[in-house]
């Protein structure tokens, strides 16, 4: 996914920005955080091996060089090429920086650094910051998507706990990931797919898949089921609708499930007279379920319409929490344009008319891929240390011209657990304490890779009481 000159994946000002710092400067200490305050944790961190992966190991190559250089010409900028061949010569392109970061999938209150980055040449101060851009963007979108897709999961939790018995089990199939087509590129489907894998199973975006293969090493992160589009079932006609559905039945009931998207022409004719009565018989034989898709009309009515029409045709039973399941042969999927008020006034509505959250599930686009910017969760890159030509560090940072705005910490990081709270806290008081942020990327060598399950179970740790 990566065929970019790694020197210009940067903002136009940064190339001049070598010219700029005090003579002696040995190292520049930066950190990533989300601004503001919380009491609680409401940040997530992933993402980051990805760009590791992807964009780090790529080392820098004499014809870089050499792009780069004509670019900043012909651009108006300044280029340190001899800082460049410094790390072509003596690195074998491989940047000279050192990254720390917390565990991905750990849930963190605002202003606790999830990541910290130090070059480890003195010749090249400058380069902590100049990678800011990359860095920067590298983490906060899909630790964004990430928290977003948990908080879908607070959300929809307390439903499945009240109305259904196996509130973990049904949880990971609840959200699909429906929004590869939402995106601005195949990587930003890519990336942030694979954040919404970290708490639900289900995805139908093939490029988030691989993603979570080649970057986390999961076989296989989410799960899928045949289904129809609008273009398949009106390829029959609307007289032969019902041989477009039973044509679903005969080539997918042997998958276990499948979804049929029934609003072609009339929704509700499908639904009672289609699927509740002329099919019924044969929907029930083929041992699969139907996951009828309304796809259209009021987005809270009508899912919950479809549910209780389903129920009159094929009938329920009543589960140990006291509420009515479907018959296992249907269920419903709502996806037209979902948002998260509209599945918590969904799942409301048929609580309260008895029915179990399981009845339904949602597939998610550009809802949690989409609308959405850096400022959604206010992520900064902050460069908070020097280090001088003796070796010592001194805190830098700007003072906030506004005085209710709350300052960044100054000074290099570390992160503590603190019971059950994580805490940052300047990197001198550490002591004996175990530092969160750990070494994760060296000079062209990746410390630690995560696998996927282990992310898997660190943001699960984040959903206990």
């Amino acid at each position: 996914m990566n065929n970019q000159n790694p020197i210009l994946n940067t903002d136009s000002y940064k190339l001049g920005h070598y010219l700029q710092y005090p003579e002696g400067t040995r190292a520049i200490s930066s950190y990533v955080t989300t601004r503001g305050h919380s009491y609680k944790p409401e940040v997530m961190f992933f993402g980051l091996q990805m760009f590791l992966k992807d964009y780090l190991s790529q080392a820098v190559t004499m014809a870089d060089i050499d792009e780069a250089e004509e670019f900043a010409t012909l651009h108006g900028q300044p280029f340190d090429r001899a800082g460049w061949l410094h790390v072509l010569n003596a690195h074998g392109g491989h940047l000279p920086l050192r990254i720390e970061a917390l565990p991905e999938g750990v849930a963190i209150r605002r202003g606790v650094p999830v990541m910290q980055v130090v070059n480890t040449d003195p010749k090249l101060a400058w380069l902590t910051s100049y990678m800011e851009t990359a860095l920067l963007r590298a983490v906060w979108y899909p630790s964004t998507v990430v928290t977003l897709s948990w908080r879908l999961r607070q959300k929809i939790r307390p439903f499945l706990e009240r109305t259904s018995d196996h509130a973990d089990q049904l949880m990971a199939a609840m959200v699909s990931d429906f929004g590869a087509r939402s995106t601005t590129s195949l990587e930003q489907a890519a990336l942030g797919g694979v954040a919404h894998l970290v708490h639900f199973h289900m995805s139908d975006s093939l490029p988030a898949i691989r993603q979570a293969r080649r970057c986390y090493g999961a076989l296989m992160a989410g799960r899928s089921v045949p289904a129809s589009e609008h273009t398949t079932m009106t390829a029959w006609g609307q007289s032969r609708e019902t041989d477009a559905y039973s044509n679903m039945i005969d080539r997918f009931g042997r998958f276990g499930a499948y979804s049929v998207v029934s609003d072609s022409y009339d929704l509700h004719n499908a639904v009672s007279e289609i699927w509740g009565k002329t099919l019924q018989t044969k929907v029930r034989a083929a041992g699969a379920t139907l996951i009828v898709r309304p796809d259209s009309g009021d987005p809270i009515d009508t899912p919950v319409q479809v549910v209780a029409q389903l129920a009159y045709a094929y009938g329920t039973r009543l589960n140990g929490k006291g509420f009515k399941v479907l018959d296992d042969a249907v269920r419903v999927i709502q996806s037209d344009g979902v948002t998260l008020q509209d599945i918590q006034m969904i799942l409301g509505r048929l609580e309260g008319m008895g029915f179990a959250a399981e009845n339904i599930t949602f597939g998610v686009g550009s809802t949690l891929l989409q609308k959405l910017s850096r400022d959604t969760l206010s992520f900064t890159m902050l460069a908070s240390a020097l280090q001088d030509e003796a070796g010592s560090w001194h805190d830098i940072g700007r003072r906030p011209a506004n005085p209710r705005e709350r300052p960044l910490t100054a000074g290099r990081q570390a992160v503590v657990r603190d019971g059950s709270d994580i805490l940052a806290i300047p990197l001198s008081e550490l002591g004996q304490r175990e530092n969160l942020l750990k070494p994760v990327w060296q000079e062209g060598r990746i410390l630690k890779d995560w696998g996927f399950e282990e992310v898997r179970q660190n943001a699960a740790a984040a959903m206990q009481p």
